[in-house]
């Protein structure tokens, strides 16, 4: 039982960590594109609505695709107070019963809320109203996307915390076996 339960742990939190390394390629190209705007602005006197658009979809895509990633390696922001000062079955307990209360009931409701909005975008084939770029309706998707994607990793730490309360060796968020995938 614990052998499965941490082989589910490792694939769900080794899908996160390579959605997270694709994504993080999106910090180079919002870099380069910003570098193109500044260069085709100020050097040549173009402006171009749907490159400076652009830049708001990747800034936009790194976020919502990099949320569940940084769950994964327990860099979120947490005020640590107290959980400092807790022993690591303490720290399971919190962290376990903050994903079940807390993070999953708060995935659901943005995917239920956002699914309306989504979908009317979507039927729409909703474009930019400057004259931008015409795939609105894939960035608002993103809205859908990001708890989807936090809900998997969301899993994947109940598991871990759940195999940390039954006293199973686990490996540190930062070096998660992704191998196998």
């Amino acid at each position: 039982m614990t052998h499965t339960l941490l082989r589910w742990q490792q694939r769900l939190t080794g899908f996160t960590l390579a959605t997270g390394r694709c994504t993080a390629w999106l910090a180079l190209l919002l870099v380069i594109g910003m570098a193109l705007v500044v260069v085709l602005r100020y050097g040549l006197g173009i402006g171009n609505i749907a490159l400076q658009e652009s830049l708001t979809y990747l800034h936009g895509a790194l976020f919502m695709l990099a949320i569940a990633y940084t769950l994964a390696e327990d860099e979120h922001v947490r005020v640590d107070v107290l959980y400092q000062r807790f022993s690591p079955r303490q720290r399971a307990w919190v962290n376990l019963l903050g994903t079940l209360f807390l993070l999953l009931p708060v995935c659901g409701a943005l995917f239920w809320l956002s699914l309306d909005y989504v979908l009317s975008s979507w039927k729409e084939q909703e474009t930019s109203a400057n004259g931008g770029l015409p795939f609105v309706y894939l960035l608002k998707s993103l809205l859908l996307v990001l708890p989807a994607l936090l809900t998997v990793q969301g899993v994947a730490e109940l598991l871990r915390h759940t195999l940390t309360l039954m006293g199973a060796p686990l490996p540190s968020p930062a070096s998660h076996p992704e191998e196998g995938l």
